[in-house]
């Protein structure tokens, strides 16, 4: 057995403690729950396990050097000093990833800057050469970690995110994350010993994510490399070994079900399906989940409903309040989960009490996931017979039980939830603080005050440039979304108003007509025979004032209110049928081409 060190398994907010328990049942030690990742000890057997094994973990880090620092210049003089020629050398690439939580550290970026100099400037000094940076599938990624003053340097021994599992070969609009769908399945207790469902399945990744937990299949065997088949000290033949070893593979007896109304997302279900060598056990059919039968009494729900991006507007509660019918009237007996969108309205209209909630985040939207149990008759008796079931089974004091694994303190403040520190009120006349009149977005006055380390990824950490780029993409459609909105609410009331306008325009043109009567000009260019329009000059080119005795502008005469002002309260501007012409040339006043 080689010697042991710390790891680090990176996962998404929610799912540490099923991370933790998969770490407990690898065999690893000294096992702490951290924010978005648990902490480990195992040797390098372990490192390659972790990476084939975890479903649930994003990225297998292990730190390699932690010091203290105030600012970025001392994270450059400390970073130089360390000995980077056992990892790097100037034939090999690197990339540099930075985490802050810190409020001396305030710029990611600027800090991975630093890193990246301090150890070109090594290498540099020493051989006059450096090691070239790659963004894209380097040597060696280092990840830099910054907890208050606490700087951590870690290697990334996965490379790509291990949800990339390397099975898929196509996506519908708006997929689950593998990761996510593994994690959701195993807070559902799923285990193989029953059916699962899941009525719209989409590109079907709870689907083959359930098959490979039921049957045990390790759900790194689809990827083509690791980043630490890169590293010095790799042993290709204990990953060989690793990867060959199918002795813990299991016999799955039970189906899984998925459906949808689309033919298209069923055909790249079936892709996936197959290309994860999982067919025996999965069945697909297209759908809508209102016509589908319940093909097994004793199953599990679980289901991701679309929203937001692959709905309209108005239709997801609509959606949600079919699904929640469907469920009532034909599940009774069996439990659903559920993960909803934050929005209160839509999950309303499923028109379920649920009984369990976990918080989650779904590619950077905070959601639930959901446990709804189906029942006949009341709720209340149904309570009351759980209720009554639970005391027949208790117990005098149930033992505490070793979950194997700890949780660490956190030494910093969650950006998540940072702490507003109560300020005296600004009193009247009081200069108002920088960035009190715009938000960070640039949206307009009055928006509120400006949030620190508040940029484009509203404050997120991703692992990745995907993720953060993927986060960005769906940003930029939500807010093309919502402008469309906004922009069809502009159209239509304009629509209105010009409705309403041809409505009454013609009939005061009718009574103007009836009448006799000549609108009073109460606007544009005086009229012959008025007082300033007398001249011989006046006569052939147009006067070049106006009633209010204001010059003449090159852009033609603009009314007023325009410009800024206000006309007089007697004008009506629906009658304002005068479409004044530009007969005055200023040119041909100087001289400039033309006579006078």
């Amino acid at each position: 057995m080689g010697e042991k060190f710390e790891l680090i398994a990176k996962t998404f907010q929610g799912l540490e403690e099923v991370l933790a328990k998969e770490l407990v049942k690898l065999g690893a030690e000294k096992i702490e729950v951290l924010r978005r990742g648990v902490s480990f000890w195992g040797d390098q057997e372990m490192m390659y396990k972790a990476n084939l094994c975890l479903r649930t973990a994003v990225r297998i880090i292990k730190p390699i050097y932690t010091f203290t620092a105030e600012n970025a210049d001392e994270v450059y003089e400390k970073v130089k000093e360390f000995g980077w020629e056992e990892y790097l050398d100037n034939s090999k690439t690197f990339a540099i990833d930075a985490v802050v939580y810190s409020e001396r550290f305030r710029h990611s970026q600027y800090l991975s800057y630093k890193v990246k100099d301090a150890i070109a400037d090594r290498f540099r000094e020493r051989t006059g050469q450096r090691p070239s940076v790659r963004l894209n599938n380097p040597d060696l990624r280092i990840n830099v970690h910054v907890s208050n003053v606490e700087v951590t340097l870690s290697l990334d021994s996965s490379g790509e995110p291990l949800f990339k599992r390397g099975y898929r070969t196509g996506q519908t609009e708006a997929p689950m994350n593998e990761v996510l769908a593994a994690g959701i399945l195993l807070l559902a207790g799923w285990d193989g010993q029953q059916d699962l469902i899941d009525p719209m399945c989409g590109s079907g990744t709870f689907l083959v994510e359930a098959a490979l937990i039921a049957k045990n299949i390790m759900p790194g065997i689809y990827r083509d490399s690791f980043a630490f088949e890169k590293w010095a000290d790799f042993d290709a033949d204990l990953l060989q070994r690793l990867y060959e070893d199918d002795s813990q593979e299991r016999e799955f007896t039970h189906k899984i079900y998925g459906s949808d109304i689309l033919k298209q997302a069923i055909a790249i279900t079936d892709d996936n399906v197959k290309s994860a060598g999982v067919t025996d056990c999965v069945v697909t059919k297209v759908s809508p989940f209102e016509e589908l039968e319940m093909p097994s009494n004793d199953a599990l729900i679980v289901s991701n409903p679309p929203y937001g991006i692959r709905l309209k507007e108005g239709e997801t509660s609509t959606l949600y309040e079919r699904f929640g019918s469907k469920l009532k009237k034909e599940c009774q007996g069996l439990s659903a989960w559920i993960i909803t969108p934050p929005n209160p309205d839509t999950t309303q209209s499923l028109g379920l009490a649920p009984s369990k909630r976990i918080a989650l985040d779904n590619g950077g939207i905070a959601c639930e996931l959901r446990r709804y149990d189906m029942f006949a008759g009341r709720r209340d008796d149904f309570l009351r017979e759980k209720a009554a079931n639970a005391d027949a089974t208790a117990t005098e004091e149930a033992p505490v039980e070793d979950l194997g694994y700890t949780f660490r303190k956190y030494e910093y403040p969650d950006p998540d939830a940072r702490e507003i520190e109560e300020k005296e009120p600004r009193r009247d006349g009081d200069r108002k603080p920088f960035g009190s009149r715009r938000d960070d977005r640039g949206r307009g006055f009055g928006r509120g005050p400006r949030e620190e380390n508040q940029d484009e990824t509203d404050g997120y950490t991703f692992e990745t440039e995907e993720e953060r780029a993927a986060y960005l993409q769906y940003k930029l459609r939500h807010r093309r979304f919502e402008e469309k909105k906004e922009r069809e609410a502009r159209e239509a009331k304009r629509a209105a108003k010009e409705a309403e306008g041809a409505e009454r325009a013609p009939r005061e043109k009718d009574e103007n007509k009836e009448r006799g009567e000549r609108r009073e000009n109460r606007g544009g260019f005086r009229k012959e025979g008025r007082r300033g329009f007398n001249s011989e000059r006046d006569k052939k080119f147009g006067s070049n004032e106006r009633h209010t005795g204001q010059s003449w502008r090159r852009d033609g005469y603009r009314p007023r209110e325009e410009r800024g002002g206000s006309r007089p309260a007697r004008h009506d501007f629906r009658n304002d049928n005068h479409q004044p012409k530009r007969t005055f040339d200023r040119r041909k006043q100087r001289g400039e081409g033309g006579a006078d």
